[in-house]
């Protein structure tokens, strides 16, 4: 489908070629429709303000991000997303007035906004309404929504720290030979899972928890009875591969991660949005 805006010959066309999602949809809310007209419009490459076009994934309509009419116009919108329940690494708030239906307004930001309909960095979207005044608010959450379970986080940081392990590394001066893969220890599992969520729930971001305790004291509580234990901790990322790529670019991480005489690990994350880096992630070394 092609969107053309400048010529009102195509604009006609436009909006022929739209009427059927239009029409096919009366049955939903007018919000809805407006963020099926965008992801169709996202859906189909095209150019916008000269730059190249590509074929963009559909955002997802998020309630929490359908904030009251005014809104974000005056600064704070992280917190007042925060406050909602979500956490935005990015996000922008756009206001359409005298858009009588879901189709006007649509063509108001395919006019004037078409480079924030087709940000790559946005994934969700939410939409409110009142009259003729609309605000549509495009986020990028802090943890993407690809990521799993615990359980799931678990294997894919298992895998990752055993890749790096593979080869020979450099963390900052000092040179690490490959490493033996390490196993997964349930016990290291639940005193990661525990911290992160901790962190997450308690707003801090520290390996000493605020009863004093440290990564040795919460492995032991956990049941593990490894004589060394070493810990990796971060914060803000939005994915596991994240959270491992800061990791390995610190050399004090990094040589945790490279370290031969660990050959436990366990590993979890844990988010809230109303801390204040959304999302807390914990890797345990043990060495039984």
């Amino acid at each position: 489908m092609r969107h053309v805006v400048r010529s009102s010959r195509f604009v006609s066309l436009c909006l022929l070629i739209l009427a059927p999602l239009f029409t096919e949809t009366t049955h939903a809310s007018e919000e809805r429709q407006l963020v099926a007209a965008i992801n169709d419009y996202r859906a189909h490459p095209q150019r916008c303000d000269r730059r190249p076009a590509q074929r963009l994934a559909p955002l997802a309509m998020k309630s929490n991000l359908a904030l009251p009419i005014g809104y974000g116009y005056g600064g704070g919108l992280r917190e007042t997303l925060k406050s909602s329940g979500y956490s935005a690494v990015a996000v922008r708030s756009i206001r359409i007035v005298g858009a009588g239906d879901a189709e006007q307004a649509f063509e108001q930001l395919q006019d004037s906004h078409c480079t924030a309909l087709l940000d790559a960095q946005y994934a969700d979207i939410g939409v409110s309404r009142s009259r003729g005044e609309w605000q549509v608010v495009l986020a990028q959450p802090v943890l993407d929504s690809r990521v799993g379970d615990n359980r799931s986080v678990g294997k894919a940081l298992l895998a990752e720290v055993n890749a790096a392990r593979a080869r020979p590394r450099m963390c900052g001066r000092q040179r690490f030979a490959a490493a033996r893969p390490l196993s997964w220890n349930p016990a290291l599992g639940a005193a990661a899972q525990g911290h992160s969520k901790a962190m997450a729930y308690g707003n801090y971001f520290a390996h000493r928890d605020p009863d004093g305790d440290m990564p040795a004291d919460r492995a032991r509580a956990a049941g593990y009875r490894g004589r060394q234990i070493g810990e990796n901790i971060a914060a803000g990322q939005s994915s596991p591969g994240k959270a491992m790529t800061g990791w390995l670019a610190s050399p004090g991480h990094c040589a945790n991660l490279m370290n031969p005489m660990f050959t436990q690990v366990g590993a979890g994350f844990a988010s809230e949005a109303r801390s204040d880096e959304g999302v807390y992630w914990t890797m345990v070394f043990g060495a039984p």
